[in-house]
């Protein structure tokens, strides 16, 4: 285990390593060649410390400490989302009360949940306080009530047992929510079956209004199981977690699934950890998350609590294992009190499980970034960081990015995407087939950038000529009549290198260029050495990176249209006399191969530009083609 202290003696990361001589220089080697934050940390850091521990799980139980104590700036911290609703039981009171509770866990309460939305408590506490009527008055309407010796509107309808006017002792109340908690907890087919029998047992006794009153119950019971759906038939007790990130944020989701059913959902977005692998990331949540979860249990002094094992579960299915698996697993088991298995599903229901929670987690990132691009403040703090870090004159008002795609060097095409104000314009979209590489059958990058880039403000110079500044086909003003303030192309130094030189070569002196590199979202402008590090949490880095990201999204959506109509014309590319254009206009005319295949000599013959005798042709190319493959 080892500690960076800065100049002021604070603790900023904590890590562990088996082979610390190894570790540390992995950090001071090369310092260029590492990543922003752990380049910024290594920056900072003034001291390191060590401590040696005999095993792996001391060494996680250690870190998970330290990190508690500490609070390192340069550790990504799980915490808790304070705005996710539970479920509270406040057990440590002599009538304990069932509510809506948000915050950290306090000592003698238990928690179900946490559930998505606060609604759906209350909707559950109604089904189930006719079956179960605990108190959920607040301690001043209970102490009111208790005053005036009536009851309130809940006692009267008998969704509450009116404690507070003596009609249950506290040790009758208490029955009550021990049941209502063991009901919650899984143990719903033994309630209900319970339910049920007395039901029969008031029927044989021709206690009809009891036994109605039983059978509603049994009702109300059936629908709040309905509302958790059964996502493991087997009765899993599993916390299952996914992980979705791009290269500066990852989104976790947590599905917490008791007897087959999903008792609750957590969710955070943080910032993306250095160049840790997923199998690291994953250690680093569930040593943060289980071991707050473990000092939370610590607090409840319910022994019902610690046998369901809600917090910590017999099983986790994670996305991909890290290499400390066994060790971490044997540190749950040990934070838990018996055995927990760490694995990833291969298939089956808890495969099906993990994809869907993967796709929550992916929908959550997707929503965490549009929250931030919807936001007038964040777009303008972003558009004004651009203008600042890059030396612009003006804020960028108009940004264009161009992206490349291809596979091995064929159907290479690109994407233009406009932003303005910081928001997609997606009527300016623009796509483009490479000419110059599709000739030679190479994969260019930098010919290809430079080839878009020239095309792009050619364009802009012959709209920008027009006399009429009006289009007037649309009557609104041409779009490519005036440049961007910031042109961005995905790569490094020599693809920016190659767009400013077009600029150069066109003359054009108002437009900035720049190039965002994946890898370290470095942005690199033309002429300079070194790249721009912007923060990993800056607006304006979050704008660029989405720009960029639109760019690849629309370049990859038409490169793969490209070259699925290239590979639907390929059964007409061995008959004879046929071009690309008459290949095109067939497969336009018929929608597929497999409905030309089926249409008749006529019909081929009516397309335009296709004569009887090349009709004749293709359908009895496509009819011996149908006949090998039957054969």
């Amino acid at each position: 285990m080892y500690k960076f202290r800065d100049s002021h003696g604070r603790v900023i990361y904590v890590g562990k390593a088996k082979n610390l001589r190894s570790r540390l220089t992995s950090y001071f080697a090369d310092v260029a060649s590492l990543h922003p934050r752990t380049q910024q940390m290594v920056t900072t850091a003034a001291a390191v410390e060590w401590t040696v521990v005999t095993t792996e799980v001391e060494a996680l139980q250690l870190e998970y400490n330290w990190i508690k104590e500490f609070d390192p700036r340069f550790n990504v911290r799980y915490r808790d989302d304070k705005s996710y609703p539970m479920l509270a039981v406040t057990l440590n009171e002599e009538y304990p009360r069932l509510h809506v509770y948000r915050g950290p866990r306090r000592k003698g309460v238990r928690y179900f949940g946490p559930y998505s939305h606060a609604w759906a408590i209350r909707e559950t506490l109604d089904l189930l306080t006719r079956v179960f009527p605990a108190r959920t008055c607040s301690a001043g309407v209970f102490k009111r009530h208790n005053q005036i010796g009536r009851p309130c509107l809940l006692g009267y309808i008998d969704k509450c047992a009116a404690p507070c006017v003596g009609r249950v002792t506290a040790g009758e109340h208490r029955e009550i929510v021990d049941d209502f908690c063991d009901f919650l907890s899984g143990r719903t087919g033994t309630m209900i079956a319970d339910v049920e029998r007395r039901m029969r047992d008031a029927a044989d006794d021709l206690d009809f209004e009891r036994a109605a009153r039983l059978r509603d119950d049994s009702t109300a019971l059936r629908r709040a199981m309905e509302k958790q759906t059964v996502v493991l038939g087997d009765g899993t007790d599993a916390d299952v977690v996914a992980m979705v990130g791009d290269e500066l944020e990852t989104s976790v989701q947590v599905f917490q699934v008791r007897d087959g059913r999903v008792r609750g959902q957590r969710g955070w977005v943080v910032e993306r950890p250095d160049d840790d692998t997923l199998g690291a990331q994953v250690e680093q949540f569930l040593t943060q998350f289980y071991g707050a979860a473990a000092d939370q249990d610590a607090t409840v002094t319910t022994s019902a609590n610690r046998e369901s094992g809600e917090s910590i579960p017999r099983e986790v299915l994670v996305p991909e294992l890290p290499d400390d698996a066994v060790e971490l697993a044997e540190w749950l088991s040990m934070l838990r009190g018996s055995r927990v298995t760490l694995r990833v599903p291969q298939r089956g229901d808890k495969r099906d499980l993990l994809e869907t929670v993967e796709r929550n987690a992916a929908e959550s990132l997707a929503l965490h970034k549009l929250r931030r691009a919807g936001d007038l403040t964040s777009r303008s703090a972003a558009l004004t960081q651009i203008q600042e870090d890059l030396g612009m004159d003006s804020a960028p008002l108009r940004i264009e990015c161009v992206d490349i795609s291809h596979v091995q060097g064929t159907d290479v095409v690109a994407s233009l995407v406009v932003f303005e104000d910081g928001l997609p314009r997606k009527s300016d979209y623009r796509h483009y087939t490479i000419k110059e590489a599709a000739g030679d059958g190479r994969s260019d990058d930098v010919a290809s950038i430079a080839e878009v880039t020239r095309r792009r403000f050619l364009r802009h110079r012959a709209d920008a000529q027009q006399s009429e500044p009006l289009d007037p086909e649309t009557g609104k003003p041409r779009r490519f009549a005036y440049p961007p303030n910031l042109f961005v192309v995905d790569g490094g130094a020599p693809q920016t290198h190659a767009a400013a030189a077009v600029l150069d070569e066109l003359g054009i002196t108002d437009v900035t260029v720049v190039g965002l590199a994946k890898r370290m979202e470095e942005i690199w402008a033309p002429g300079d050495d070194e790249p721009i590090i912007m923060p990993r949490t800056s607006e304006g880095l979050f704008l660029l990176q989405r720009v960029r990201d639109e760019a690849h999204r629309f370049a990859i959506a038409f490169h793969r249209s490209k070259r699925s109509k290239r590979m639907t014309t390929s059964a007409l590319d061995a008959v004879v006399g046929l071009g690309p254009t008459r290949r095109t206009a067939l497969v336009t005319a018929f929608g597929s191969v497999a409905n030309l295949r089926a249409a008749t000599i006529d019909e081929i013959a009516a397309v335009p530009g296709i004569g009887p005798t090349t009709a004749k042709t293709v359908h009895d190319a496509l009819t011996v083609g149908r006949q090998e493959n039957d054969d």
